[in-house]
């Protein structure tokens, strides 16, 4: 019985080439691929698919489609390293630059409902994100973020285990490397966070980074919980700043915004929040500045400033003060 006859396997992939990106894809111009039908489960949504398995090029590892073509075309991803097609950049990058909100489900229970029907609803389409609503500021952001040539060093092969453990007796015929791997915040990656865009360590620290050039390198005072907003549009309000800004930070819940303190007479705000991790979050995204009302709004950190005591003498600091 034919795969899409069997009920049970109607929802099963069929694949005749794989979705990839340049790098994944290396720079053979005769690239042979073995194809597997339901050779494994999709790492995102658990069905069955067709697995390519090739070699990109002399002296690099052979490569793997890991998730299925449907949740490729969902987040618009590559099949094997899940970087954005477009910009080759994190899907945690992408949507913290775009505004845009995760809405597969992580459950069990719906995420091969959901995928059926994403199936079905991108018959026909490309399955791109929809940035037609995201603010110039993000694609900005993301342009200068964006990784334009190939980066074959991505395929080279994995540490040797048997080196590390000073037990590899290959020599120079062991195929992986012979190096010992560096263990920092990059050591601990998987699959569904990269996918899914929460937690991905790589995505913090290009956004992080691109936050310290641009000058929102967090304050040392943990105590400081906001940030400064200028050159705010003549029309903007309280309601206007808290409604756009929340808006442009779907990763932050509306709750962790604890008060916008609008200055209209110096076309300025304040935005405080309940948490520093809120507010780190929010100075990565908007690191190229926010659009608020049809203006490019600048973003700074704010600066604790002492309080008067009983005694006369400096109190408790507050992050509500004046811009660093």
């Amino acid at each position: 019985m034919p795969p899409k006859a069997d009920i049970n396997k109607a929802g099963w992939e069929q694949g005749d080439f794989p979705i990839l990106c340049e790098t994944c894809l290396g720079d053979n111009a005769f690239v042979r691929m073995s194809k597997q039908e339901y050779g494994r489960e999709c790492g995102t949504c658990t069905r069955p698919f067709t697995v390519f398995r090739w070699n990109p090029g002399q002296g690099m590892r052979f490569k793997t489609t890991v998730i299925c073509q449907t949740c490729a075309k969902v987040k618009n991803v590559c099949q094997t390293c899940l970087l954005d097609l477009e910009y080759g950049l994190p899907v945690q990058v992408r949507d913290t630059a775009l505004a845009l909100k995760n809405q597969a489900p992580t459950s069990d229970i719906n995420r091969e409902y959901y995928a059926q029907n994403m199936e079905r609803d991108l018959e026909g389409s490309g399955g791109l994100p929809d940035t037609r609503r995201a603010n110039s500021a993000g694609k900005e952001m993301l342009k200068s973020l964006a990784r334009t040539d190939p980066y074959y060093k991505r395929n080279r092969p994995h540490i040797c285990s048997f080196f590390v453990k000073g037990e590899c007796k290959r020599g120079t015929e062991c195929p992986y490397r012979h190096e010992i791997p560096d263990k920092n915040e990059l050591s601990n990656q998987n699959i569904k966070d990269r996918y899914y865009g929460r937690n991905d360590p790589v995505a913090k620290k290009i956004l992080r980074q691109n936050a310290t050039t641009l000058g929102l390198q967090p304050p040392e005072d943990q105590s400081i919980t906001s940030l400064f907003l200028t050159s705010l549009s003549e029309s903007s309000t309280e309601q206007s700043i808290r409604a756009a800004l929340v808006a442009s930070l779907p990763s932050v819940p509306p709750t962790a915004f604890k008060s916008v303190v609008h200055v209209a007479k110096n076309r300025c705000a304040f935005v405080n929040f309940i948490d520093r991790a809120s507010a780190e979050k929010a100075a990565d995204a908007w690191a190229s500045g926010v659009d608020i009302d049809d203006a490019r709004v600048s973003v700074k950190w704010g600066r604790s400033r002492p309080k008067t005591g009983a005694g006369g003498g400096p109190g408790p600091s507050t992050s509500v003060a004046a811009a660093t």
